[in-house]
């Protein structure tokens, strides 16, 4: 399973290294301070060292995207299953985050005017959509999907649990992504649309376990 994906895995892992370059190429003009960290009004109140910034962060987000592929394809003993556009999805994720966050940081610390309070609600409501979308085509694995006692043990509860959930979690996208245009003030709407995305599928699960749905 390794091999069918090295070629992906090397181009993710070269475009992780993108923000490095990047970071090297705006080493003087970046500040000796580098916010890291914003808070729900989009106001930075974390900082790290320029070194941090520029070698740090790709570096965890890389061996965070390697931790997360390793365990998937040589720890899941239903590794098999883990094809086509939902696996897809977890070999570009931590590649166009780097990328993306990155952008963030530098051009916060290049004084630029940056509306992390809407570009992060945008961000985790196009991803909640794309995961929604890609849940119904979600086989029954160990590492990816709705991990329930009831979904891993009935691969029927599993099927239609997602089929289920992918709506829900396009529909709480959408909210998401329109809190971050409304602005920041919605933050707790965002944590309350995220609990509905986890809740209301795992409470349908459990009720199709029980019996309770047809």
């Amino acid at each position: 399973m390794l091999k069918k994906y090295r070629r992906t895995l090397v181009i993710g892992t070269l475009v992780m290294l993108l923000p490095v370059l990047a970071g090297l190429i705006l080493w003087n003009r970046l500040p000796e301070k580098v916010p890291i960290h914003f808070n729900a009004a989009g106001e930075a109140d974390g900082w790290g060292s320029r070194a941090f910034a520029v070698f740090g962060l790709p570096g965890i987000l890389m061996a965070l995207h390697w931790v997360c592929v390793l365990g998937s394809l040589l720890g899941d003993p239903k590794a098999e299953n883990l094809q086509g556009k939902v696996f897809t999805l977890v070999l570009w994720i931590c590649p166009i985050l780097s990328v993306l966050l990155m952008a963030l940081v530098y051009c916060s610390a290049l004084g630029m005017d940056v509306n992390v309070e809407v570009i992060a609600p945008l961000l985790v409501g196009l991803l909640m959509v794309l995961i929604g979308n890609w849940l119904p085509k979600c086989r029954q694995t160990w590492t990816l999907g709705i991990k329930l006692p009831w979904t891993l043990a009935d691969e029927e509860n599993w099927n239609r649990t997602h089929r289920f959930a992918g709506p829900v979690w396009v529909a709480c996208g959408l909210v998401i992504m329109a809190c971050g245009l409304i602005g920041g003030a919605f933050l707790w709407g965002i944590v309350a649309v995220l609990v509905v995305a986890v809740a209301v599928p795992a409470a349908y699960s459990f009720l199709l376990y029980r019996g309770k749905v047809g």
